[in-house]
């Protein structure tokens, strides 16, 4: 019974998120909106419910499960993915550059705004 509801609450969640994706016609998916929402709760919360925990860790075991669409993907449209390959790996070491750069500067901040209440 708490794997039932740990999946109903991680699905009631995604649900919200469809629900302000669309209601409000925000350009954000409705599943991260979900992860928000699911985020919020619980930060008010406080901790992770047992049953959420039990969903969560048995979705964590058959992660790599997913990627098996995303390599079948790769090999059906391989030559679309030649086609633009050099635009491709430039657009990825760009984007990955700048998350970098920006994780980097944001975790400085916190950790000079960290330093400070600490000094205190």
């Amino acid at each position: 019974m708490p794997l039932i509801m740990g999946m109903s609450v991680l699905l009631g969640c995604q649900f919200l998120g469809e629900l302000l994706s669309r209601g409000l016609a925000i350009p954000v998916p409705g599943p991260v909106l979900g992860m928000v929402v699911l985020l919020v709760v619980l930060l008010i919360l406080g901790r992770v419910p047992d049953s959420l925990r039990l969903a969560g860790e048995g979705l964590l075991r058959y992660l790599t499960l997913l990627f098996v669409p995303a390599g079948v993907g790769l090999m059906v449209h391989f030559e679309l993915i030649k086609a633009d390959f050099w635009v491709l790996g430039i657009t990825l070491v760009l984007s990955t550059a700048v998350t970098l750069a920006v994780t980097g500067k944001v975790l400085d901040r916190l950790a000079k705004r960290y330093a400070k209440g600490v000094g205190k």
